[in-house]
């Protein structure tokens, strides 16, 4: 009964008290999802990646985001072309949320900077199952009853939308920042007809580069600390951490906080499998897991868990030397 109130709150507050967009513990292998300027900035000519999201696990009512992107460097543009899907069903009553946008980013370099802009267009599906709602006159003192609900349902249940964002970022010698909206039209998602605006996303991300290896400032260990600022509908998130960075491996501790009030702790780590120096391709494979720190405790929740997986390859003949510049991309940093 205790997990199926906790349930009921989550969708109480989905509806009522609005909701944000999925939050991913390791938006470092979420690039064109955290910001739609790191799209195309990568060392090869095509990148895929997807990652998946599964929210307080031990909950009746699962929480699962997942996201699935492709793009395509084309330097004689100046840039890249890209698509990103998501996909999120929260709850018991499987609220599903599906997108499809598609993503044009435009890069300036100097001898030791790269100024990238992103903008992002597409489509929107929001979709919910009442069959699966438990309403007020649906309970009584033991849990839920099997009747009819007298609750007056919307006349509809699916709904599509247009959506839009973009986003800038720059890489300055060993330090990168970024931002992002998402949302800028502020589509609506009403079932009943009324006014349901889904509020703008605004990302902010930070990175600096602490080189361990005077000798090989690329390719060497690294440390990076780094911050990302969320903000919707006047809730704030900030994922605050550090990676350790080596030409194979990625190990990273993070703590996350909500305004006032902590979130979780996140440890992370992620393998790069494959070598350029003697492969086109690269693949990368990344798990973390929140630890959740937050009123809701860890033993109630069972914390969150991440999978990415990341497959980058460069076509023979390419001219991807003409992308390379005397300084350092984003992909340095994560």
């Amino acid at each position: 009964m205790k997990r199926a109130l906790i349930v009921m709150i989550i969708l109480w507050m989905k509806f009522h008290a609005f909701s944000q967009d999925a939050i991913y513990s390791q938006f470092y292998n979420a690039p064109n999802y955290l910001n739609p300027a790191l799209n195309g900035q990568f060392a090869g000519d095509l990148r895929v990646n997807f990652i998946h999201r599964s929210q307080w696990t031990t909950l009746s009512g699962p929480l699962n985001y997942s996201s699935f992107s492709v793009d395509y460097n084309v330097p004689k543009f100046g840039g890249g072309f890209g698509l990103l899907a998501t996909r999120s069903s929260e709850g018991t009553t499987y609220l599903k949320r599906n997108t499809l946008s598609g993503i044009y980013s435009y890069s300036v370099e100097w001898d030791y900077a790269v100024l990238s802009f992103g903008v992002q267009a597409g489509l929107g599906n929001l979709k919910f199952d009442y069959n699966k709602a438990v309403f007020y006159d649906q309970l009584d003192d033991r849990g839920p009853i099997d009747v009819a609900t007298k609750a007056n349902l919307p006349s509809q249940n699916n709904r599509f939308y247009f959506d839009s964002g973009a986003g800038v970022n720059l890489v300055f010698y060993n330090a990168m920042i970024g931002a992002s909206l998402q949302h800028i039209n502020k589509p609506n998602e009403s079932f009943s007809g009324a006014k349901s605006l889904l509020d703008m996303r605004i990302n902010s991300h930070a990175s600096y580069r602490f080189n361990l290896d005077y000798y090989d400032e690329l390719d060497g260990p690294a440390l990076i600390p780094s911050v990302v600022y969320y903000r919707q509908y006047g809730m704030n998130s900030v994922s605050a951490g550090v990676q350790f960075k080596t030409r194979k491996v990625n190990l990273g501790a993070w703590y996350r906080g909500e305004g006032k009030q902590r979130d979780a702790f996140v440890f992370s780590i992620s393998l790069d499998i494959f070598n350029r120096a003697d492969s086109y391709d690269k693949v990368r494979v990344g798990v973390s897991h929140d630890a959740t720190a937050s009123k809701l405790k860890y033993g109630e929740t069972g914390g969150s868990t991440e999978g990415a997986v990341t497959w980058e390859t460069t076509f023979p003949n390419s001219d991807g030397n003409e992308r390379y510049n005397y300084g350092k991309r984003c992909y340095d940093f994560y």
